[in-house]
């Protein structure tokens, strides 16, 4: 399992992943079964990133939102373990409460088709097209059309429709109707594939299985283990610093924040001016605030839902989400079958939130504004649940301060940067040789399937670099 720290650790590596995200945990186990030398270093004390957990008072709630699309169990299936993927299933109870609507549903094409036709009135054929054409937008495409341009073209004036098409999406990646339609349509369209999926037995028992696949595969992990810096020769990584040390290596992957690693984590002399200038105007995304309240032992509460988008704000309102004076937020409910054997119920409330609301805050504003966002989470949660107060035996909040304290990402992103990102991420290698990055860059690199399938995509150049760099480096060529 991983070790702490970089004591007793080899001098050089094929390549080093910085950060144990989904991506950089992929990323590194597809180099380790490529058959690569592979460093995998974390600074915090367990691995997973944003797909974390942690423990109180007999409970184990998941940092992240339980949802995910279907093409997990395939990312899984192939670059993990069969094992993993068949621990994950389907969520079928996902429900909206807004003033505009409250429904129902699996989440999935087939019952969405089914509410767009018969309870907006949607002609069955404009609901095929736009199926069929968010399905078919990829990541290279133009990203000049907006998904407001988007919604309007198919569903002109409906606002009650552009709500549930968006809605869940902004509360997955932190999207806008302003952001380019191509981020929206892959994250929506992956999700439309089969429905909402999640991973029975908790993040903290994935991100188990995933650590002792790694350590099976030959991949060094390590924990508490700050990667200062990324060091580049000649316009080639040599190699990082870390805790203090530096360690040699042929590739470097880092699954840290972009602007970090760009900005913080090279000497300027390793990116063109002009790159550099490109980097520093990425926009970071926006950040979230998570509720996590524990039913006590013994208690039960009500099937209320899987997933509950709920709303008071009279139509969708991106910006208005992320007001402190929250109007809109997602309940998350485990049921002890989501943990079996524990016969323990926990949930969790999100509401995407803005950095600066939180992060000036001295520490008895910040105290009393935790507090209130607490009890008015809990005075929402009464709608579904009106005797929760009573069954909780433990109640606690995290802001953007927290995500930022955990994962050292700027801003406390917990979705990564804007579309805008992605070039930068795909271009460092052009920047310096063997330097890749992989992490939440333009949105539909976020969530758990993204993050994934990014770490394959970044595992997969850092191999062709290395096989093709192999006799060079070695003063063959």
């Amino acid at each position: 399992m991983a070790k702490r720290g970089v004591k007793d650790i080899k001098p050089e590596y094929d390549c080093v992943v910085i950060g144990a995200g989904l991506g950089g945990l992929t990323c590194a186990n597809r180099l380790a079964r490529a058959g690569h030398s592979v460093l995998l270093l974390e600074q915090h004390t367990q691995l997973g990133g944003l797909a974390a957990w942690f423990r109180r008072k007999g409970h184990i709630f998941d940092v992240a939102l339980h949802g995910f699309p279907y093409g997990m169990v395939k990312t899984c299936r192939k670059y993990w373990n069969q094992d993993i993927a068949g621990r994950i299933v389907q969520l079928k109870d996902i429900r909206f409460d807004n003033p505009q609507f409250q429904l129902a549903t699996t989440y999935d094409r087939d019952d969405f088709t089914r509410i767009l036709t018969e309870r907006f009135g949607v002609a069955g054929d404009t609901v095929e097209r736009f199926f069929d054409h968010t399905r078919a937008m990829t990541f290279v495409d133009d990203a000049s059309q907006t998904t407001r341009e988007l919604f309007q073209e198919f569903f002109p004036g409906q606002d009650a429709v552009w709500r549930l098409l968006m809605e869940p999406i902004t509360y997955a990646n932190g999207s806008t109707l302003d952001d380019p339609a191509v981020s929206y349509s892959i994250v929506f369209s992956n999700f439309m594939s089969r429905g909402v999926f999640t991973f029975v037995g908790g993040t903290d028992l994935i991100i188990r299985l995933m650590e002792e696949e790694l350590e099976r595969n030959g991949v060094e992990v390590r924990t508490r283990a700050l990667a200062e810096r990324i060091l580049v020769e000649e316009g080639r990584v040599a190699g990082v610093a870390v805790n203090g040390r530096e360690i040699k290596c042929r590739s470097v992957v880092s699954n840290a924040n972009l602007r970090t690693t760009t900005l913080d984590m090279l000497e300027p002399s390793a990116l063109s001016p002009e790159f550099r200038e490109r980097a520093d105007k990425v926009r970071i995304n926006n950040s979230s605030c998570q509720v996590y309240m524990g039913v006590r032992e013994g208690e039960a509460i009500p099937h209320v839902g899987d997933l509950i988008f709920m709303s008071t704000a009279e139509k969708f309102d991106a910006e208005l989400m992320l007001s402190k004076n929250v109007t809109s937020r997602t309940f998350s409910i485990y049921y002890p079958e989501s943990r079996p054997g524990s016969g323990r119920y926990t949930i969790v409330s999100s509401t995407n939130a803005r950095y600066s609301d939180w992060a000036e805050l001295d520490a008895a504003a910040y105290a009393r504004d935790k507090a209130a966002l607490a009890q008015d989470t809990l005075k929402a949660l009464e709608r579904y649940i009106p005797d929760i107060r009573g069954k909780l035996d433990h109640l606690e909040v995290a802001t953007p301060r927290t995500f930022r304290r955990y994962t050292l990402h700027e801003g406390g992103s917990s979705f990564g940067t804007k579309f805008e990102g992605l070039t930068v991420s795909r271009g460092l290698s052009g920047q310096a040789a063997g330097l890749f990055h992989t992490g939440s860059v333009a949105i539909i690199m976020s969530g758990w399937l993204g993050a994934a399938n990014y770490g394959v995509i970044v595992a997969n150049d850092a191999d062709r670099y290395l096989r093709e760099t192999a006799g060079v480096m070695r003063g063959e060529g």
